[in-house]
């Protein structure tokens, strides 16, 4: 199995984080650059709490049904191990004998009971308590309690007690019978156990497992239903009170260890909360305990995570204990006892391996300003409510000093944190208010303003066309972006052409229109916003007189031209300019009349002098 045990489908997650807060190790980080939970492959132990949570059905397992089918439809014998726990998982086919046909006609050569494998790993379990040596063990049954020792409590793996697990031993038991050639599918409740079958190699190994839940899902896709099916057994070996392992009790059961509270050396844990309590009371005080842990992280195999959901735990229990009643009143004990002889030979022992996924410690000053941050730096406050999946707001601290949560994931910080944001935005929004009713009043302004400035542009441009002297306006870049009939006509025909497909010449350009000597002067103006007034220019055969003037600075300009090659036009301008002439002309002779009369009023000024002075000398 390469591909991740458990993963998030994007699409379909919600982003509630209740997977997050369920985690019993922490795998699933809530990194700062993302809103989506992440499953940390290294770190997940197959649990499947996540899964149950996961109402979206957002979360998936590795899907083994691609493989399996491929198994089936290959070269090589296939043999189906079932879990007892279908006793427990499909209460809707009336009998196990159709259970097994049906595996038969989907492709497998043979099926067994894995309660066989039972039997042989709790005889091993007999054998190991009963010759205690001062050494207390747990029960390595359970894939998910496996990992999680390997992972987070390495120091407890010499008290993993070092047998198989069932599903190996009947491995062990089928390679022994049909030859190291066959492939193996193991059917069960837990997805833990896709990861524990690539532990094992040679004559332990598991070629694929499917889920019950898969495996409804094949009988579906093959038509499969028991109603066209006949009866066919189980191939023997079968095993006796290893039936009832899908009870947290029932491996103790099989291997005739004593369950009595005064007298029992084993006890049993099961769910999340009661193996992680169990776990860490065996490290810190096995020894004022003195017994053997049983653990198992559901509620015993009939309510793992690989069955159909929403089962009633009491309701499982009665038919495991139902179905194993009515095998064992017609039950072989002698054959039993042969084929326990037959395959004692088979070496059950295993070992395991440290696989270290705690986080170091991060700096105590970081913890403390993650509680600041919270606020829950008191004593008191840092009891912790235990909403977040923590027990306390310090573990909490911990994990997102390390970077695998974070702040919002406390419950009542993020409540607190949502008052004050309610509350801002409520002050927020009523300034908003205050604003959009400025708006809207500043809209209505600009509205009448535009409408306005509409009129008068309309206006403007009725005047501008009704005019009967050539006027056009004009931009930065001397593209036309206004001009009357008049203006198109002293441009002559080709100007006449363009106006018919774009009226008004808009956006043509004025270089285009007029030689280099006149549009030069509409450029001067833009540049200098100095006005031309009244200066003559030659357009092909005409004689124009053109005034230009700035309209708005450096952007806009206008002109006015008038063809002097028009009787009126000519006369009015010879007019013009005789009385120019003329007024210049008295402007002259005045100066020269006041320049005279000055000149004259000197001499007279000088001649008086001469004739006084002449007097007094006579």
């Amino acid at each position: 199995m390469q591909a991740p045990l458990v993963y998030i489908v994007e699409e379909k997650c919600k982003v509630c984080y209740a997977c997050v807060r369920v985690c019993p190790v922490k795998a699933i980080e809530l990194r700062p650059s993302s809103e989506m939970p992440y499953i940390q492959p290294d770190r997940c132990i197959g649990c499947g709490s996540c899964l149950e949570v996961c109402n979206p059905k957002a979360i998936k397992y590795y899907d083994s049904k691609p493989t399996v089918n491929a198994l089936i439809k290959s070269v090589h014998k296939v043999v189906a191990l079932v879990d007892p726990s279908i006793s427990a998982e499909f209460d809707d086919i009336t009998d196990y004998r159709k259970f097994v046909k049906m595996l038969i006609e989907m492709g497998f050569d043979y099926v067994h009971d894995v309660s066989f494998g039972v039997d042989l790993v709790a005889k091993e379990y007999n054998e190991l308590i009963s010759n205690f040596l001062g050494k207390y063990y747990i029960l390595a049954n359970c894939p998910p309690i496996v990992s999680l020792i390997e992972k987070y409590y390495p120091e407890l793996l010499d008290n993993l007690a070092p047998i198989v697990n069932p599903m190996i031993a009947n491995t062990k038991v089928v390679k022994d019978l049909y030859g190291s050639d066959i492939k193996v599918v193991f059917i069960g409740p837990c997805i833990g156990a896709k990861e524990e079958a690539d532990r094992f190699e040679g004559n332990s190994k598991v070629d694929e497992v499917l889920t019950f839940a898969e495996l409804r899902e094949l009988f579906d896709e093959n038509g499969i239903k028991e109603s066209n099916i006949e009866f066919s057994d189980f191939n023997e070996p079968c095993g006796y009170k290893g039936s009832l392992y899908p009870i947290s009790t029932g491996i103790i059961n099989a291997s005739g260890l004593s369950q009595d509270l005064l007298t029992g050396t084993v006890v049993t844990a099961k769910s999340k909360e009661e193996i992680l309590a169990a776990i860490n009371q065996f490290e810190q005080g096995i020894h004022f305990i003195n017994k053997h842990f049983n653990l198992f992280y559901c509620e015993g195999c009939m309510m793992g995570p690989g069955m159909k959901p929403d089962g009633k735990k009491y309701n499982r229990q009665t038919s495991v204990t139902t179905y194993t009643s009515k095998r064992l009143k017609e039950f072989n004990m002698a054959r039993w006892n042969n084929d326990l002889k037959q395959y004692q030979h088979l070496d059950l022992k295993r070992e395991f391996k440290t696989n270290n996924q705690r986080l170091p410690m991060p700096p105590e000053e970081k913890i403390d300003e993650v509680l600041k941050i919270i606020e829950k730096n008191n004593y008191e406050e840092n009891l912790g409510c235990k909403a977040c999946g923590y027990d306390s707001c310090r573990d909490f601290a911990i994990d997102v000093a390390s970077g695998i949560t974070r702040p919002d994931m406390c419950i009542m910080h993020s409540l607190k944190s949502k008052q004050e944001y309610i509350k801002s935005l409520k002050q927020t929004n009523d300034k908003l208010a205050k604003t959009q009713q400025a708006l809207q009043n500043s809209e209505k302004r600009a509205l009448g303003e535009k409408q306005l400035a509409q009129d008068a542009l309309e206006t403007t441009q009725t005047m501008l066309h009704k005019l009967p002297t050539p006027m056009v306006i004009v931009d930065e870049n001397l593209k036309i972006i206004g001009s009357n009939e008049s203006f198109v006509t002293i441009l002559g025909e080709d100007a006449a052409e363009i106006n018919e497909i774009i009226p008004g010449l808009l956006g043509a350009d004025l270089k285009t229109l007029l030689p280099v000597q006149f549009y030069k002067l509409f450029a001067f103006v833009i540049s200098s916003n100095d006005d031309v007034i009244g200066r003559d220019v030659h357009l092909n055969d005409k004689l124009l007189n053109v005034t230009i003037f700035s309209i708005k600075k450096n952007k806009v300009v206008g002109a006015v031209i008038r063809d002097m090659n028009i009787p009126e036009v000519r006369k009015e301008e010879v007019i013009n300019r005789v009385t120019e002439v003329i007024e210049q002309n008295l402007d002259l002779v005045q100066q020269i009349a006041f320049l005279l009369g000055e000149g004259a009023a000197k001499t007279e000024k000088m001649l008086n002098s001469i004739i006084e002075s002449h007097k007094s000398k006579e």
